[in-house]
């Protein structure tokens, strides 16, 4: 399969071109078709009693919920000059997807990106991340909705970041002649489990042009799922791209209300997920309780719970909207808790210790790199399937702790808030470790090019409707 190795490469010369649908895949695959969408329907039949409860109890998802299934679509503009559409999942991707955007704009001005993510905090995120372009919802996979969403927003190349393997969806961009590409792309053990016991059921691989991947691992396990090798290349991870090296600064307002008392060190929990917070906080009550604690949660609606669980414990947390609000004076010696969104690389700014989480639950981890190439000292724990490269990297070069439970992680905030050479040596080869990965975007863009976006560039796309070749 080919493979694009490092950042001194300065070009991908590519042999494939998009796929191009098939006439007929026959009745087998119409009355597969036709039973995926009623299997749809009929969950939402059957769950419609959860969605109404969630919809009255969980801020954002009744929104979100509707507009999958296609409101608000009607006020995308309709386009003007040809558009490349961006798909992340939710925060982690839509981020990763920054470096990528920016390259595709520089090189293809011609072109307009457009940004589409499923989750309420990754509406959020891409509003923040890319201001100016359009973000919308990403469709529920019913072929009517997914119609009309293609239609509206009317893409002549699709970029898939990670992986979004959504059957109608698949079928109909491959119908329409509307290109799609993985860039990033990596797939679990578990998921590509299911991948397997599936694929010959729903063939969604086939209707992917290229898959960009990060690394010979995620190549082979995409290969074990019939993807002709001459359409994976191993690029590199691109989220490395979008990371800034070295400190940032937190800014005067978070060093205000977050800050450190005079001589104090700062430990960040960074991406937690239930009930990492309590963990945290009681390893820090323990062992080091003279330092400052901010605990960020993955997904800030659960500030509510997790400020209710601290304090049953004796752990009142002080919640940064509060603070910016007024209503409290900050008090180093109380947890922080941060409700907000999109805030996490500048309070990563003001830490001395990181843990990054997900890690210490069967969640999968969360990525490690960001606090990494600031130059932290990392520690997470033994659940990082989702991560497995990042995590081998930093520990090989001697960058972070892995612990395997709350004791351990107790012992190395113990051993790193009170050793200042050590966590400087760590960091030290954390932004190392980073930067040497450096490379991936240049390289999926350059694959892109080859594969179409070039030829698209040449052809007189304005006023051009639809992707349809």
């Amino acid at each position: 399969m080919p493979t694009a190795q490092g950042p001194q490469t300065t070009g991908v010369e590519l042999d494939v071109p998009p796929v191009v649908p098939p006439e007929s895949g026959g009745l087998l695959a119409t009355f597969l078709d036709v039973t995926y969408d009623l299997g749809w329907l009929l969950a939402a039949l059957v769950g419609s009693p959860w969605l109404l409860w969630k919809s009255l109890t969980a801020p954002g998802f009744a929104n979100m919920l509707a507009a999958r299934f296609g409101r608000g679509l009607g006020a995308v503009p309709r386009a003007t000059r040809p558009r490349l559409l961006v798909h992340g999942v939710s925060v982690g991707e839509v981020k990763a997807a920054r470096s990528v955007v920016t390259e595709l704009e520089a090189r293809y001005p011609e072109f307009e990106v457009v940004i589409s993510t499923m989750t309420e905090t990754g509406v959020e995120v891409a509003r923040s991340t890319y201001p100016g372009r359009s973000v919308v919802r990403f469709p529920a996979d019913l072929s009517f909705i997914v119609r009309r969403f293609l239609r509206r927003v009317d893409p002549v190349f699709v970029v898939l970041v990670e992986l979004e393997v959504w059957p109608n969806f698949l079928r109909l961009c491959n119908r329409e002649g509307r290109t799609v590409a993985v860039v990033n792309g990596r797939i679990t053990p578990r998921s590509h489990a299911r991948y397997v016991l599936f694929r010959r059921v729903v063939p969604q691989f086939r209707r992917i042009s290229l898959l960009c991947v990060q690394s010979d691992e995620y190549a082979e396990r995409f290969r074990q799922l019939d993807v002709p090798g001459e359409r994976i290349l191993v690029t590199g991870n691109v989220k490395v791209d979008g990371l800034r090296t070295g400190g940032v600064d937190a800014g005067d307002e978070l060093g205000r209300l977050l800050g450190p008392a005079a001589g104090q060190e700062v430990l960040v929990a960074g991406s937690t997920h239930e009930p990492e917070e309590v963990l945290l906080a009681a390893a820090w009550r323990a062992v080091v309780p003279g330092a400052r604690l901010i605990l960020v949660p993955r997904h800030p609606g659960r500030a509510g719970a997790t400020q209710q669980a601290l304090s049953a414990r004796g752990m009142a947390p002080q919640r940064l909207s509060e603070l910016r609000a007024g209503r409290e004076e900050p008090d180093p010696t109380r947890p922080a808790l941060v409700d907000t969104i999109g805030e996490l690389e500048g309070i990563y700014g003001l830490a001395d210790v990181v843990f990054v989480g997900g890690s210490l639950i069967p969640h999968g981890g969360q990525n490690m790199l960001e606090p990494a190439a600031q130059g932290k000292a990392c520690i997470f724990g033994p659940h990082v399937r989702n991560f497995t490269h990042e995590a081998g990297l930093l520990l090989e070069a001697g960058a972070a702790r892995q612990v395997a439970d709350e004791t351990e992680l107790a012992q190395a905030l113990r051993e790193l808030l009170g050793d200042l050479e050590q966590r400087e040596r760590m960091g030290t080869a954390a932004m190392r470790a980073v930067s040497a990965q450096r490379g991936a975007t240049r390289l999926t863009v350059d694959a892109l090019a080859a594969l179409e976006l070039d030829r698209l560039a040449e052809r007189d796309l304005l006023g051009h409707s639809g992707a349809r070749r």
